[in-house]
């Protein structure tokens, strides 16, 4: 099924997750109106954080971050939450928001990019699987293990891999076997805890954890490119987000993202 078949889908049947936002008072203070509010898709953990601390200690500015699945924060944009900045694991998410004129167009710009790969516990016993249309799945598993994943539904990770299985033959023995996690890093924990002797995440949460070990790489054409789309929320184009947006965007936050294993495709200068 197609990505777009899938957040149709998730869109009909899937429930929604609020957060409430609290109308602030006339007498909000500027310190209050200078926060920034980020939400980011998980695997965007560990790099946004740092940029985050940066930002803190040469400008004072303060960020919040929210980090779910690209599906959950969208809906909840959706359903009026606080966010000032999105940033989607993949285009589908940040073009649903778009299409409810959720985001401020000329924003939109797509930094970075990332590879799929499986991954095991750092412990296994298992050192380097070749991922093509030959690969018995159902080797790699004992009965009743399970290979760890966002749920296809509707996580991005887990629709860039039913792509990359179903391109490679692969879907059918693979489906059978898969457990569902709610977002990527939900499906890397259960790797980390060796509650799945495998995992398909991408290769920026494998450089974040010294539990897990990467033993194989999804050919990049079995797959559409793995992009990450950042935008400004619609009626949240302030000074300061404008500011920190930038910051996030731009060729001086290439190092941060590279070092977390993510692909800069943005701007060099």
């Amino acid at each position: 099924m197609k990505l777009g078949s899938r957040l149709r889908a998730w869109r009909m049947g899937a429930s929604l997750l609020l957060l409430v936002a609290m109308a602030a008072p006339a007498g909000v203070r500027a310190a209050d109106q200078d926060r920034v509010t980020v939400f980011a898709a998980a695997s965007l953990t560990d790099a946004l954080q740092e940029l985050a601390g940066d930002w803190r200690r040469q400008n004072g500015g303060e960020v919040r971050y929210s980090f779910a699945s690209s599906s959950t924060l969208a809906r909840q944009i959706e359903a009026g939450a606080p966010a000032d900045i999105f940033i989607s694991a993949n285009p589908e998410w940040m073009d649903y928001l778009a299409g409810k004129n959720l985001i401020v167009p000329d924003s939109r710009t797509e930094p970075l990019g990332n590879d799929l790969v499986l991954v095991a516990p750092a412990d296994s016993a298992l050192s380097k699987v070749q991922i093509d249309s030959n690969l018995d799945v159902a080797a790699l598993v004992r009965p009743g293990e399970r290979i760890a994943t966002g749920d296809p539904a509707h996580v991005p990770v887990g629709m860039y891999a039913q792509q990359a299985l179903t391109r490679l033959g692969l879907w059918e023995k693979t489906d059978p076997l898969l457990a569902r996690a709610d977002s990527v890093r939900a499906a890397l924990a259960l790797v980390e805890r060796g509650e799945s002797p495998l995992g398909i995440v991408y290769a920026s949460d494998a450089v974040a954890s010294s539990k897990v070990k990467v033993v194989g790489k999804f050919p990049p054409d079995s797959h559409d490119p793995i992009t990450y789309p950042f935008a400004i929320v619609m009626g949240h184009d302030t000074p300061a987000v404008r500011a920190f947006f930038a910051k996030i965007t731009s060729g001086g936050a290439a190092q941060v993202y590279e070092r977390f294993g993510f692909i800069w495709l943005g701007p060099t200068g």
